[in-house]
């Protein structure tokens, strides 16, 4: 099933309790690789989110597909490094919502380049991103906390038009 109305809006307090149940899940955590404490630990990850909403250099938004909360995405990092990041429920992969989701939040932020990083194995996210105008500028290796391990990962560039 494709959602019919995918949007992203600022985040709410009520937000990060479905959050929190996303970054916690660990088949969406092996598969992103490239994880945080904050995907282990409550108090972190509380932590974590009152300093990026405090942060006015991020911009964090909530992704929303039929009125649903389904995700939050996010630019953060200096002019010259802005990076992006997504995370979707694992129960709504699959059905164009972060490739709407990161088309959206790329016309909310007008600097270029963008970056992007992901595991190289995990097709779905780099897809989305090359659906989004980012291209593959090389590749890398990295330690994985998901995996616990040091694997493939793949960076990604978004230039001006």
């Amino acid at each position: 099933m494709t959602a019919t109305e995918i949007s992203v809006r600022e985040v709410g307090d009520s937000d990060l309790p479905f959050f929190w149940r996303n970054f916690s899940d660990p088949e969406a955590r092996r598969i992103a690789a490239f994880t945080g404490g904050y995907n282990y630990d409550r108090a972190l990850f509380d932590g974590h989110w009152a300093k990026l909403r405090a942060d006015s250099e991020v911009l964090n938004r909530t992704v929303v597909a039929d009125g649903e909360v389904v995700g939050c995405i996010a630019v953060f990092g200096p002019p010259d490094e802005r990076e992006v990041t997504y995370w979707i429920d694992r129960a709504h992969w699959g059905r164009g919502i972060a490739t709407a989701a990161l088309t959206a939040l790329i016309g909310l932020v007008p600097t270029r380049p963008l970056h992007a990083y992901a595991a190289a194995d995990n097709a779905g996210s780099i897809r989305v991103l090359e659906k989004c105008g980012f291209v593959v500028t090389g590749h890398d290796r990295g330690f994985a906390q998901a995996r616990d391990a040091e694997i493939d990962e793949v960076a990604l560039i978004l230039r001006a038009v």
